[in-house]
Parts: structure tokens; C-alpha cells; sequence
């Protein structure tokens, strides 16, 4: 997978793909081609069976500033499709993350602001915000239902309504979506060996546990939730793989679902 202009892409380490965006002049605003390019990456990683873990991160100091307002201005006037019509079309929400459910792989992000990661990765100085009500405009790519199902409905009406800035120790203690705060010059290695930690562990076991985590956000009962992972396709494979009670594991790739 070769980099362009706007994702750099590389393998640090084994069955772990880091995905950098990397505008960093314009604080890594996603603009409609850098998220069919992260929608093109991630579609090959979701098909690379070596390939266990992303690691999605940001060059310079921003992870990333939200959608390019100038090229959604530019999309906005053009009147090819409406604004309602885009969210509800689009397959993996905003820069091809914020509602991906093609992969059952993990993903851990370091740095500032965050789409949809299983793991969060913040420095010391970062600071985090929805502020779309300041700009006329709505999260509604999947941030408005993560929030308050992660924080609850009072503290996600408060950083939604208010739109301001939090900090890393607010968004990981008050807000709760941030896992572990470090110095700036450490977050992508913590985030490298969280990815190294997930990717000592069984293929078939991890992807079919994030399985079951996703049903649990789909379906609000327990038994209802236990009965679906357990049929899954993802749990099955744990069962009937080659991976399962390994008592000195060395892991074969995942079988494709």
C-alpha cells in the first residue's frame, strides 16, 4: 500500500498498520479525497490478513481539525448532493471512521480529537472539542450517539450544546473516551505497544470479543446481545479455528469471516 499526498501508510511493526494523516499546514482538516483515500486504506486493511491492528495518528501537532470548511463549502454550493443526503449515504460516516463497522479488527488512536478508536491514546497538552454549533453546522456523523452513550446525556449535551474545548484529563476523567494520557513525545509509542500487547493475543479471540462489543452497542439487551455474538460468524470462528486454547500460542493470520 503506497502513500499519497494526504495518508502517509507503513508497518511499523508486525500485523500493525499505521495510518498518519497528514496535512499537518492545515491542521489535517479532512477534505472529500483525503476520506475516499482513508476509506481506500482502510478497505485494503480490512482485507489484509496479516494486517491485525491500525493505528491511526496525525503529523504535526493536530491530530486532525474537523472537516476542511473550505472544501465543504465548495461541496455545499455545488448542489450535486445535499448535506442530509451525504450523512445518510455515506457507508463509514465522517473521513471514513466515525461509523465504520466493515472491520472487526482493533484501532487505537493517538493525538487530539477522536473518530471511532477502541483505544485512545492522548497527550499531556491535548485538547478536545465538538464545536459545530459554533460553526452553524452539526456532528452528525456518529459523534452526538457515541458521546452520550460514553459519557451520558448530561455531559454530552454540555460539550455538544457549548461547543467548547476539554482538556485530556476532562476528556478521559469527566468525558471518559480517552484511555491513557501521555507526554507528547510518547503518544505514539504507547499507542504502538498497545497495538503490540492486542496483537499478542489471539487474531480469532480479539476480533470476535470487538465483535461482541459492537452488538453490545446495537442491541440493549443482555441475552439478546449474548445469543447474537455467540451465532456470530466472528465466534464461531473462535471455536472451530486454528487459534483456539493455544497453550503456547504462536497465532496463524485470522480466517476471512
Amino acid at each position: 500500500m503506497a502513500d499519497s499526498s494526504v495518508v502517509s501508510v507503513s508497518v511499523p511493526q508486525q500485523h500493525t498498520l499505521l495510518v498518519a494523516l497528514n496535512r499537518p499546514n492545515q491542521r489535517n482538516a479532512i477534505t472529500p479525497d483525503m476520506a475516499r483515500e482513508i476509506a481506500r486504506v482502510l478497505d485494503w486493511f480490512d482485507n489484509e490478513p496479516s494486517l491485525w491492528v491500525v493505528v491511526l495518528t496525525g503529523e504535526g501537532d493536530t491530530f486532525c481539525a474537523g472537516a476542511d470548511l473550505k472544501s465543504w463549502h465548495a461541496s455545499q454550493s455545488s448542489d450535486v448532493i445535499s448535506e442530509q443526503q451525504d450523512i445518510a449515504s455515506s457507508p463509514h460516516g465522517f473521513a471514513s471512521i466515525s461509523r465504520r463497522r466493515t472491520s472487526s479488527n482493533p484501532s487505537s488512536q493517538p493525538r487530539r480529537n477522536h473518530p471511532k478508536c477502541d483505544l485512545v491514546v492522548a497527550s499531556t497538552d491535548a485538547v478536545f472539542a465538538l464545536p459545530e454549533v459554533k460553526r452553524g453546522v452539526v456532528a452528525a456523523q456518529g459523534g452526538i450517539p457515541r458521546l452520550a452513550r460514553v459519557a451520558g446525556h448530561q455531559l454530552a449535551s454540555e460539550m455538544l450544546l457549548l461547543g467548547n474545548t476539554i482538556t485530556a484529563l476532562e476528556a478521559r476523567d469527566k468525558y471518559r473516551f480517552i484511555n491513557i494520557i501521555t507526554s507528547p513525545a510518547e503518544v505514539l509509542p504507547t499507542a504502538l505497544a498497545l497495538a503490540r500487547i492486542i496483537t499478542s493475543n489471539s487474531p480469532d479471540a480479539v476480533e470476535s470479543t470487538k465483535e461482541g462489543l459492537l452488538i453490545a452497542q446495537r442491541i440493549g439487551n443482555v441475552d439478546e446481545a449474548v445469543v447474537s455474538h455467540a451465532l456470530s460468524a466472528a465466534s464461531g470462528r473462535v471455536w472451530n479455528g486454528q487459534n483456539v486454547k493455544k497453550r503456547t500460542p504462536k497465532w496463524s493470520n485470522p480466517a476471512k469471516l
